[in-house]
């Protein structure tokens, strides 16, 4: 069964895993970042950030005296390639109107 982006959105927010019917044979899927807090004890430990943005968030945690103790994470879709490569998605115009979403089933 095929889907509007809509649907598909709906099933991301659900914390699903979504593709275009085209996509199949790729391996590619659609995944919603789960909204995340990172404590500020984690972030230097992180291998994600290059340690020049490590530094700047330590300079923002000393200087705003603990009132910001953490990074957020929210409000973002990942797509997966067959060689498990994530990378930030923004879907086309084409991806936002297709009828060919469909939802992978989560075993």
């Amino acid at each position: 069964m095929t889907l509007s982006f809509g649907d598909a959105i709906n099933a991301l927010e659900q914390g699903k895993m979504a593709r275009r019917k085209s996509w199949a044979d790729s391996g590619k899927f659609v995944f919603r970042q789960v909204p995340s807090i990172i404590k500020k004890e984690i972030v230097p430990k992180m291998q994600s950030l290059p340690e020049s943005v490590k530094k700047e968030f330590q300079k923002r945690f000393d200087f705003s005296n603990n009132q910001i103790d953490a990074i957020y994470y929210q409000d973002q879709f990942a797509l997966v390639n067959s060689s498990n490569l994530i990378t930030s998605w923004c879907p086309t115009v084409p991806d936002s109107l297709a009828k060919d979403w469909e939802v992978l089933p989560s075993d």
